[in-house]
């Protein structure tokens, strides 16, 4: 078997915003496998200054594994324990290259066509009017839950847009969400949390910043709406931390980007737990290509759970990859007639 690296730049049609600042550029890897004269494709996605392996030998560990390759599928992951986006590359490769076709992971009712997948309408942030038309356009385009990112305006200003939804629909009409990326305050976020209460929110992402847990377990208990841990659960690595981190923080959901916690494997050890905990979970993609995009629904539908989902990042960019996902009324769809468009020195279909 023979495997390679390869690094790939998405450019981003506009600017888009996070708590952290603007991004116009998206770096991800792709590992490609060969074998019998098959081809097999998966996405490493890194995400710089987010993801646990932003590591100065990140690029010398992919090479260790196109060099390694042999190991297998099993031994690789483990010990790529500290490299999830690698770990998500690899099982996403071995399974394309033993799949018939090398962009069907998991063959299903939804990659024949039959069945959806019901999405949140991500509304990025930005100035006001900018916030205000995406929440528009998203109600628009049939979509019931609406997530917007919170933290890099005004705090009244953000509540004036949840008032402009709540003004004209009610929580059974649409759903909201918060991402607030971590941007409040130990200190002023429960009062946060109750001002936000007013407008009958879904649950609010990761109030408060990462590795703080006696604070977010005391939010957790004492919050007016349900918590979603995020960013908690990057660098999370063995199953036993996994527990101890649930144990202690006790929140109302979990949210799993593949990329971030070790692909697959590392997604189904969350959700054995979360079942244990009675948590609630959904699956969100972290900013890939339509490739790993792709696996990610994919590998999501499988699991039934009929909660929206975030996996509606695939339009964001301006060289990404033509396949068959589309978004229509706030759904999900793959369309098998429509393939695959993808021409790159290291794939083609």
């Amino acid at each position: 078997m023979k495997a390679s690296c390869h690094q790939y730049l998405l450019d981003f049609k506009q600017p888009s915003g996070t708590s952290r600042g603007v991004m116009t550029q998206k770096e991800t890897w792709f590992l490609v496998l060969e074998h019998n004269g098959k081809k097999g494709i998966g996405e490493c996605g890194i995400l710089r200054g987010l993801s646990a392996d932003d590591r100065p030998d990140y690029e010398q560990k992919l090479q260790w594994t196109c060099d390694n390759i042999d190991l297998g599928e099993e031994k690789l992951w483990e010990a790529l324990r500290e490299f999830p986006s690698i770990q998500f590359g690899v099982e996403m490769a071995f399974r394309s290259l033993a799949s018939e076709n090398p962009f069907e992971l998991f063959r299903s009712e939804f990659t024949n066509g039959q069945k959806s997948i019901p999405i949140n309408g991500l509304v990025w942030m930005g100035d006001e009017a900018f916030m205000k038309r995406q929440i528009e356009q998203k109600i628009a385009d049939g979509f019931t839950c609406i997530k917007l990112k919170i933290g890099a305006l005004d705090f009244e200003k953000e509540r004036g847009l949840l008032r402009f939804i709540r003004q004209n629909f009610d929580e059974n009409q649409i759903e909201i969400r918060v991402d607030a990326n971590g941007a409040f305050s130990v200190n002023s976020s429960l009062d946060k949390l109750h001002q936000l209460s007013e407008f009958k929110l879904h649950s609010i992402e990761q109030p408060i910043a990462k590795n703080q847990h006696d604070s977010m377990a005391v939010l957790c208990k004492n919050t007016p709406f349900p918590i979603a841990l995020d960013e908690e659960l990057i660098g999370v690595f063995t199953f036993g931390e996994k527990e101890q981190l649930l144990q202690k923080i006790q929140p109302q959901f979990l949210i799993f980007k593949p990329s971030f916690i070790g692909g697959f494997h590392g997604t189904l050890e969350w959700i054995e737990l979360a079942k244990k905990y009675n948590i609630g979970w959904w699956i969100t993609s972290a900013l890939e290509s339509n490739i790993g995009l792709n696996a990610i629904a994919q590998f999501t539908f499988t699991l039934g759970n009929a909660m929206p989902q975030g996996l509606g990042t695939g339009g964001l960019y301006t060289n990404n990859f033509d396949g068959p996902l589309q978004v229509r009324s706030g759904q999900l769809y793959f369309d098998p007639a429509l393939g695959w468009n993808v021409e790159t020195d290291f794939f083609t279909v």
